[in-house]
């Protein structure tokens, strides 16, 4: 299960429609979180084995000081996937130029953080921007292209797909300003980490890594186009190369302590956590 549908999760789609798993002898089902089927609950009542997720989503119960039984094994992302649009293209666009303007900005709790952090190593306060909270993504979407706001803030490939619309230019990364973090990651409980079905998936993960990392944008948008059905062929190219640039994706699947270190620097940023908690609170290595 994802907890989010995007292109920056690629090395995971590639697992599933690149045959990483059919090698292992594992039959992939691929769906997305409603509110009605979650992570959390379906991994905890054995009808999914493990989820795209964000080591941030376990700092709630941690705050409380409550034991996570969903650990954190492998990274998807490390860098935020984010980027802004203007209606203009800005060659020479300054950070800056955000400030009384109206910026459509995605709230989910993760993105918004980072965006908040983005600012802040800008030198920009958040309150001096004209932030609206449109909705969830398709609502965001909708309303740039009907002309509410100067900047929207999305996750690839929806504002490429708006400039490939003529509808918008991208601008600016969040990624390159907030730098190497644990954004995104894949999820189980401990249990099902224990069994030789981890272990396939894990062997099929790194291999399919490895594959995003090393191949052509153009071989990779062939291979999961199929998940955007939407979005142009030469868009989803773009993206990709985009995140292969960014140094989304790495050869290592492991989260390294020093993303999750600055994920920590985020949120404190941010209030969302009142303590720095340890790496080993809610992260393991992969499967061996």
């Amino acid at each position: 299960m994802s907890l989010r549908h995007s292109a920056f999760y690629t090395p995971l789609l590639i697992c599933i429609s690149g045959g990483f798993l059919k090698d292992e002898r594992l039959e992939p089902h691929y769906e997305v979180q409603t509110p009605e089927r979650t992570v959390v609950d379906l991994i905890r009542q054995g009808e999914i084995h493990l989820a795209q997720s964000a080591v941030a989503t376990s700092f709630a119960a941690l705050e409380m000081g409550e034991a996570i039984d969903i650990v954190h094994f492998a990274q998807i992302n490390e860098r935020d996937g984010f980027f802004l649009a203007g209606r203009e293209s800005a060659a020479d666009f300054d950070w800056s130029n955000l400030i009384g303007r109206e910026v459509l900005v995605d709230h989910f709790f993760q993105p918004l953080a980072m965006f908040k952090y983005a600012l802040h190593k800008k030198g920009i306060s958040f309150d001096d921007i004209k932030v609206v909270d449109a909705g969830d993504v398709a609502a965001i979407d909708e309303s740039f292209r009907q002309g509410k706001g100067d900047f929207v803030h999305q996750q690839g490939p929806a504002p490429q797909q708006l400039e490939q619309d003529g509808c918008g230019h991208v601008i600016a990364s969040i990624g390159e300003v907030v730098g190497p973090v644990a954004f995104s990651s894949l999820c189980a409980s401990r249990e099902w980490l224990e069994t030789d079905m981890a272990r396939a998936f894990m062997r099929a993960y790194r291999k399919a890594r490895q594959f995003s990392v090393d191949s052509p944008p153009a071989e990779l948008a062939q291979l999961i186009k199929r998940f955007f059905p939407s979005i142009d062929l030469a868009v989803l190219i773009h993206t990709l190369q985009t995140y292969q640039q960014l140094g989304c994706w790495t050869s290592d699947s492991s989260i390294s302590a020093a993303a999750y270190d600055n994920l920590l620097d985020v949120f404190w940023h941010s209030g969302l956590i009142r303590q720095r908690h340890p790496y080993q609170s809610a992260i393991v290595l992969p499967p061996a």
